[in-house]
């Protein structure tokens, strides 16, 4: 025994170390810390920093950032009897520990319990509303944020409740139809757009009638004032002329008279014009004897 007495301190220091590492134990920011006795939780640790336990005691960690949970797609019928196939996610984080371990274990259980209450809510909840109030060309008869905004509230209820895990939570990534419903789907979208372009052009042609009148009338308007602005010139032009015409008469009649049978000649004569006129013509006198003859 003397040739180990030597060892004795080494062995103490080495025992106030395991003694120490299995006291004392560290707790980070992004963790909880669960103590344990013969399986039993006793008490959680959530600030960070050095904490304490007796040495018989066990330390359990979870992470409690936000985790995000993915369930495989899957199809569910809605109310008017169709088919859909939805791939959602599910953000979730560890709320009560204590309550987690009791129920759960760890987060792959975690992530089967969530999958039954997520997958059971958004059953019922598509089962109560139409395929239409889902996926619609109408942003404002779409009901899904609605939908999935009740089905978060509902499911972190009752995964608090019963697991002690807290759904921040669940929307859709990618939400797709079965082969037999597609075509059926694409069949009203296409109607939809049909009506709505149906509805443009029967608009648009009111509007091309409306404008098409409004153009004729101004037409009208403008072809009824040109013509009387036109009469009226025409008739101060004529009366004109008129004044004119007696003024030259009223000057020198025999004058006037000649000038207005070499006007006559212009209009009714060429080189192709036969005319048969009478011995006591005027447009003879001139023609036998010039200036003289008219007279």
């Amino acid at each position: 025994m003397e040739k180990y007495r030597k060892y004795y301190p080494a062995a103490a220091i080495l025992g106030g170390l395991l003694l120490m590492y299995m006291t004392f134990f560290t707790v980070s920011e992004t963790e909880f810390v669960l103590v344990t006795q013969f399986g039993r939780p006793l008490y959680t640790v959530t600030e960070a920093g050095l904490s304490a336990k007796w040495p018989f005691q066990t330390s359990l960690y979870f992470d409690k950032r936000l985790r995000v949970y993915n369930p495989r797609p899957s199809e569910f019928l809605t109310r008017d009897k169709k088919n859909i196939v939805i791939e959602n996610y599910v953000v979730w984080k560890i709320q009560d520990p204590n309550r987690f371990v009791q129920t759960v274990g760890d987060a792959t259980a975690g992530e089967m319990r969530l999958h039954d209450i997520i997958w059971s809510g958004l059953s019922a909840a598509l089962g109560t509303h139409d395929l239409d109030l889902i996926v619609s060309t109408n942003p404002d008869k779409i009901q899904a944020s609605q939908v999935l905004d009740n089905l978060t509230a509902q499911s972190d209820r009752a995964a608090l409740e019963q697991y002690g895990i807290n759904v921040v939570d669940v929307r859709v990534k990618r939400l797709n139809l079965p082969e037999q419903n597609k075509q059926s789907v694409y069949a009203r979208m296409r109607a939809e757009r049909e009506r709505i372009a149906r509805q443009y052009r029967a608009e648009g042609e009111e509007q091309a009638l409306g404008i098409r009148a409004d153009a004729d009338r101004q037409k009208e308007e403008i072809l009824s004032t040109a013509y009387k602005q036109a009469e009226k010139t025409k008739g101060e032009g004529d009366a004109e002329s008129t004044r004119i015409y007696g003024q030259a008469y009223s000057r020198n009649p025999r004058l006037y008279k000649f000038l207005r049978t070499l006007e006559s000649y212009k209009k009714i004569l060429d080189d192709k014009t036969t005319a048969i006129l009478s011995s006591d013509s005027e447009l003879l006198k001139i023609l036998m004897r010039g200036q003289a003859g008219a007279q």
